[in-house]
C-alpha cells in the first residue's frame, strides 16, 4: 500500500526542529527517512552539506525535472538567548515537497524527477553549494515554492510567479585615527566618516521606474572609552533592487559613495559584499505551465497575479544554467504578521494547494 504524506502532519514534525544555515542536520536527516519509507534511494551530505536528493525514474526517455525546498530556520535572539525559529515557513516547503513525492511515486513515466532538500537559503549559501556539486547537469526544468504572507495573496489564493528582487547584503569597515575626545583635530572620528558614509549610499538616485532600496542595519564603532575618538566603524547594508542589471549599477554607485564619503573625511573605507542572491529570471512559458497548473487543480479563482518582496538564492540555479527552464510559485497561506516575524504563523491547511501545484507540473512533464 502506497503511502500519502500529509503536509500539514509533516510540518508540524519539522517546525519543532529549526536548525540554521548548513547545520539542518535533524531535518536532512528526517527528509531522507520519509523519502527512503517511499522506497526511493536518497543521498544524503550532498556536497559535503546537509543537502538531500532523491530520484524518481521513469521507464522511458524523457526530461530531468528538479523539485526544490528550502530547509534552513532563521536566527534569533529572544530574551537574551540565541534560538532558532522557522519565521519563514521552510518547515512547509519541506513539507510540500515530501508530500508531493509521496504523490509522485508511480507516476513517473518518462524522464526523471529530482527532489532536492537544500541547506542554507538564508545564508545564500546552500544553491551555489549544490551548484558545485553537480546538482543541476542534467536538469531541464527546476521549479520551487515560498508560502507568502497575508500582504502579498490571501490564504487559498496561488501564484505563478514570485519577483524576488536582487538581494546584496555588504560590510563597510570605517578606518579612521583614534585620539583625545579633548583634541579631536588630531584624529579622524570613524563614526563620522561612517554617518557621512550612511547619508551618501541613501542619497544615491537611480532610475525611478525601477524599485531599489539600501537601509544600513547594522552600525559599531566603540574605542572603550566615552571620552576617545573612535578609530574604526563597521556598518552592514542591506540593499536591494528589482533587477541584476539594476543591482549592478547600484552596487557601482555605492563603492563610490563610500570612497568618497570616508575620503571627505580623510578616512578610509573598504566594502566587503557578504553574501548575494539573483533576482529572479523566470521562462515566462514554463511559468504560464504552473499558471495552467494552478487552474486545473485548484480552480480559475484560486490563480492570483504575481507577488513579490525578499530574495532567494533560487535563482541561483538559473543563472548557473541558463539553458534549463525555471519557475518558482507562491502558496498563500495567511501568513501573519509577516515573513521573518518570530512569531510568523500561518494555517497549514492551505499546503496543499502547493503539494497539487508540484504534483500536476511534474506529471505534465514525465506522467
Amino acid at each position: 500500500m502506497s503511502v500519502i504524506y500529509d503536509p500539514a502532519e509533516l510540518r508540524a514534525d519539522l517546525h519543532e526542529m529549526p536548525e540554521l544555515a548548513m547545520r539542518e542536520v535533524r531535518t536532512a536527516a528526517y527528509a531522507a527517512e520519509k523519502l527512503e519509507a517511499l522506497g526511493l534511494k536518497v543521498e544524503r551530505g550532498v556536497g559535503g552539506t546537509t543537502g538531500v536528493t532523491a530520484v524518481i525514474e521513469g521507464a522511458e526517455p524523457g526530461p530531468v525535472v528538479m523539485l526544490r525546498a528550502d530547509m534552513d530556520a532563521l536566527p534569533f535572539v529572544i530574551d537574551g538567548k540565541d534560538c532558532a525559529i522557522h519565521a519563514c515557513g521552510h518547515d512547509a516547503h519541506t513539507a510540500m515537497l515530501l508530500a508531493a513525492a509521496s504523490r509522485l511515486v508511480g507516476k513517473v513515466k518518462r524522464g526523471k524527477l529530482k527532489l532536492v532538500l537544500q541547506p542554507a537559503e538564508e545564508t545564500c549559501a546552500g544553491a551555489n553549494a549544490l551548484i558545485a556539486a553537480g546538482i543541476l547537469e542534467d536538469v531541464d526544468y527546476v521549479l520551487g515554492a515560498h508560502i507568502r504572507p497575508i500582504q502579498d495573496l490571501p490564504a487559498g489564493k496561488v501564484c505563478s510567479g514570485v519577483r524576488h528582487t536582487a538581494s546584496t547584503t555588504i560590510r563597510v569597515t570605517v578606518k579612521g585615527r583614534g585620539a583625545h575626545a579633548a583634541r579631536p583635530h588630531l584624529g579622524v572620528n570613524a563614526i563620522d566618516a561612517g554617518g557621512a558614509i550612511v547619508a551618501a549610499v541613501q542619497g544615491i538616485w537611480l532610475n525611478p521606474t525601477g524599485v531599489w532600496s539600501a537601509k544600513a542595519t547594522q552600525f559599531h564603532a566603540d574605542a572603550g572609552g566615552t571620552n576617545i575618538v573612535p578609530d574604526r566603524a563597521t556598518i552592514t547594508f542591506d540593499v536591494r533592487a528589482q533587477t541584476n542589471e539594476l543591482m549592478n549599477e547600484y552596487m557601482e554607485k555605492i563603492r563610490t559613495a563610500v570612497e568618497y564619503a570616508a575620503k571627505a573625511h580623510g578616512a578610509e573605507a573598504d566594502l566587503e559584499i557578504l553574501l548575494t542572491c539573483p533576482a529572479a529570471v523566470y521562462d515566462e512559458d514554463f511559468k504560464a505551465e504552473v499558471g495552467d497548473a494552478i487552474r486545473e487543480v485548484l480552480g480559475d479563482d484560486a490563480l492570483a497575479a504575481d507577488c513579490g518582496g525578499g530574495g532567494e538564492d533560487f535563482h541561483c540555479y538559473k543563472l548557473a544554467k541558463p539553458s534549463m527552464k525555471a519557475a518558482y510559485f507562491g502558496v498563500g497561506v495567511g501568513a501573519t504578521p509577516g515573513l521573518h516575524a518570530p512569531n510568523m504563523t500561518f494555517d497549514p491547511k492551505y499546503l496543499i494547494n502547493g503539494v497539487k501545484v508540484f504534483e500536476a507540473v511534474v506529471l505534465k512533464h514525465l506522467g
